[in-house]
């Protein structure tokens, strides 16, 4: 009928409308900050700049309400290295972001962390240095919640980029996050894991509901693997065309 077209065109023009709202914050935000001369700062920019791309070939694309979400949250991952940029370079990170999708999943670094992956140092911070000048603001990357943080190298991108982890990106997560148990959910202490609040609370009410003769099952409350974590249109869609290059 007329008018459930009518909404459907409303929505997509909202979606277009909000996802172009962060789009331009970001590309205002890049253009006004100096670049500065720390690695930290500098990397930052960097991928802030592939985001503000990505987001832009997504948009020039988007012709569903999905697709407009994918543009934004790229858009928002990109304002989200921008803050970072700003805190590297000891400025006010402005006002806090709409979370990420799988943010919650893979929560964040809180104490320094230095582990050796064959024969080679690799190191997580919740704060920037010269040792750890890669941010990533968290997010669930092929089916593995990696928190927010400063880290010495972009270990996690080779999975962003194939869509599946290398043997290498593997052993260097289980290192740095499986903890002294070799299990995951932060049982080294070094950061805080959204997955296990969120897993407690489903496997409470899946308790609860076996109890009550329903057969629940706990685990839907904290599946970090969930396929939906980390879409966000990471490095896809062409997203080094035009916009900014550095």
């Amino acid at each position: 009928m007329w008018w459930s077209r009518k909404r459907r065109e409303q929505q997509l023009a909202d979606a277009r409308a909000e996802a172009l709202r962060w789009y331009d914050r970001l590309g205002g935000q890049i253009m006004n900050l100096p670049a500065g001369d720390e690695p930290a700062t500098k990397q930052a920019l960097v991928d802030a700049g592939e985001r503000y791309n990505a987001a832009g070939s997504q948009l020039e694309q988007a012709t569903s309400v999905k697709q407009y979400e994918l543009a934004r949250e790229s858009a928002l991952e990109g304002l989200s290295y921008v803050r970072a940029a700003r805190v590297a370079m000891k400025l006010d990170p402005g006002p806090d972001l709409p979370p990420l999708a799988g943010q919650r999943q893979a929560g964040a670094i809180r104490e320094q962390r230095a582990v050796e992956v064959e024969g080679k140092q690799y190191r997580a911070s919740p704060q920037p240095a010269s040792s750890t000048p890669y941010y990533y603001p968290g997010g669930v990357v092929s089916g593995r919640p990696v928190p927010a943080g400063w880290y010495s190298e972009p270990w996690w991108k080779t999975a962003l980029v194939a869509g599946a982890w290398g043997v290498g990106s593997v052993l260097v997560f289980d290192a740095l996050f499986g903890g002294p148990g070799g299990g995951f959910g932060g049982g080294w202490g070094g950061y805080d894991s959204g997955y296990d609040q969120g897993y407690d609370a489903g496997d409470d009410a899946g308790q609860d509901a076996g109890d009550g003769g329903n057969g629940g099952d706990g685990s839907d409350g904290g599946d970090y693997a969930d396929a939906g974590g980390f879409d966000g249109g990471g490095f896809d869609g062409g997203g080094f065309d035009g916009g900014f290059d550095f």
